[in-house]
């Protein structure tokens, strides 16, 4: 392997089929930069996020990771984890990293390794712990805000399930569309949409196709709030969709996983993995996927 570049590099997050993925900058020693400086790396880069690692070590062995979009940082950023799992995986010579990550005050678990049939030795698969995930119904206002910058009409929604919200520190909403044509076909006012989002208190929204017996789960992210038109792939939605699906009954105990495709309206298929389990304090989810640093330009 050669030697790890430094500064700053770009890290396709969430391949599919070891392809696409949600290109994220990754600061692999963010000492030297300020907030404003990283909040504008995202552009430099053409991503929509950075993670930011520090270069100390904690008590615990634990690496703080921050996030930033062009708008400011954020409390998390499930695709910039997994990029950051990857880097500090490949940081280690092949060695397998595990071991919390410090994110917005809080341990996060993580393991990183080669993915299986990475024949380079340069695809990363990366998981990390979600922790609880808060879940409610959509309020009739909100609802109604959200439906109507996208555009969707009613008979738009999945008939066997509902619109909700879901937090694993941030709220968003989880809309079920009832096909990949609906989903694809989506034109959202985004200036409508970052209006409602303020006002309601909302990341975003996550729109998505639940799983059947012959397709896995699609989604589109939208949250120009944040300065993100559309992400990618959105790992933290993933987790709270799981979350979703195991306490509406989309999904088994026996089995409560979840894969869903993300990135193709954008040009960069991609797909998120996440587990849910239920524990007396509520719903836990693990987050994951595949990931490799994209060459630097010339």
């Amino acid at each position: 392997m050669d030697e790890f570049p430094a500064d700053v590099i770009t890290v396709a997050a969430c391949l599919r089929g070891g392809d696409g993925g949600s290109p994220t900058a990754v600061v692999t020693d963010s000492g030297g930069f300020g907030d404003a400086e990283l909040a504008r790396i995202p552009a430099r880069m053409g991503t929509s996020h950075v993670a930011a690692i520090a270069p100390g070590v904690g008590a615990r062995g634990e690496r703080e990771v921050r996030f930033f979009t062009a708008t400011g940082e954020l409390p998390g950023c499930g695709h910039g984890t997994v990029a950051a799992i990857a880097v500090l995986t490949l940081q280690a010579a092949g060695a397998a990293f595990q071991g919390p990550l410090r994110v917005a005050g809080k341990d996060v678990e993580a393991t990183g390794g080669l993915a299986a049939g990475s024949g380079e030795g340069d695809v990363i698969e990366a998981w990390f712990s979600q922790g609880l995930v808060e879940h409610r119904a959509a309020t009739d206002a909100e609802r109604c805000a959200f439906l109507a910058a996208l555009g969707l009409a009613p008979d738009a929604l999945h008939p066997k399930d509902d619109v909700s919200i879901a937090s694993p520190g941030s709220e968003r909403l989880l809309i079920p569309v009832t096909d990949r044509a609906v989903l694809a076909g989506i034109r959202p006012d985004q200036e409508r949409l970052a209006v409602a989002s303020r006002r309601h208190g909302q990341l975003g929204c996550f729109v998505y196709v639940p799983p059947s017996l012959t397709e896995p789960a699609a989604a589109r992210m939208f949250a120009p709030a944040i300065g993100v038109p559309e992400d990618v792939a959105n790992a933290n939605s993933t987790g709270c969709l799981a979350a979703h699906l195991l306490l509406s009954g989309h999904l088994g105990d026996s089995d409560p996983t979840v894969a869903v495709d993300q990135g193709d309206a954008l040009g960069h298929p991609s797909t998120v993995h996440a587990t849910a389990t239920r524990t007396p304090r509520g719903i836990t989810t693990q987050v994951g996927g595949t990931a490799r640093v994209l060459p630097q330009p010339s």
